[in-house]
């Protein structure tokens, strides 16, 4: 209204996992493109995920026309369970298996999110891993340089390096996209905002 500009996209991402408030998400959605509410096409509209797998079933039997997000950042459960905890509940060929069935009952391709941080998880070996975890599959990765926060020793792969990820994917036929990066320098990027703003309300990273 202050702008008069129509919102033209939507992603659900970045304040809490969306899968976790299945009931009032699926509401919103439905609001939200109902030709008697916003109107807006499923189609501009993200839901990413850490891979809850239950719910991923849940929202495919929907058959909504949005596009699912799974934050991946690793090629094996291993690794994974030291960077997202909700690896230790379901692996990476779970979630493999559930995103399938999304696509089987959506049609709509499925994009993963893949977090490149130096010496965890962005070496040529990870790329061929990641290829062939995705080979067959109607798939895009965003490749995402991680983004520098206090309390983490991690560190973002070079921009050379992130190159070469991409080159590896691309040769073995994967869609990647390198995501651009926007307000890091004001530490206003992914995962930056959130934890300066408890910071400055004396609160804790629970």
């Amino acid at each position: 209204r202050i702008t008069g500009e129509r919102i033209s996209n939507i992603v659900l991402m970045g304040s809490g996992e969306p899968l976790h408030n299945y009931d009032n998400v699926l509401k919103f959605i439905e609001l939200i493109t109902d030709e008697n509410g916003y109107n807006l096409s499923g189609r501009n509209i993200t839901l990413s995920t850490c891979g809850i797998v239950p719910n991923i079933y849940k929202l495919a039997d929907c058959k909504l026309q949005i596009t699912l997000a799974i934050s991946l950042h690793s090629t094996t459960d291993e690794r994974r369970k030291t960077l997202m905890p909700i690896a230790n509940k379901y692996s990476i060929d779970e979630i493999l298996k559930a995103t399938d069935y999304f696509f089987e009952q959506t049609g709509r391709r499925i994009s993963f999110e893949y977090c490149l941080v130096a010496n965890e998880n962005d070496t040529m070996e990870d790329a061929n891993r990641l290829s062939k975890l995705l080979n067959g599959r109607n798939a895009h990765v965003n490749l995402i340089p991680v983004n520098p926060i206090k309390e983490r020793d991690f560190k973002s792969t070079n921009m050379e390096f992130v190159h070469k990820f991409k080159n590896v994917l691309e040769k073995n036929g994967i869609n990647v996209t390198i995501r651009r990066e926007m307000g890091r320098d004001i530490n206003g990027a992914c995962g930056q905002l959130r934890k300066s703003y408890i910071d400055s309300k004396g609160g804790k990273n629970r």
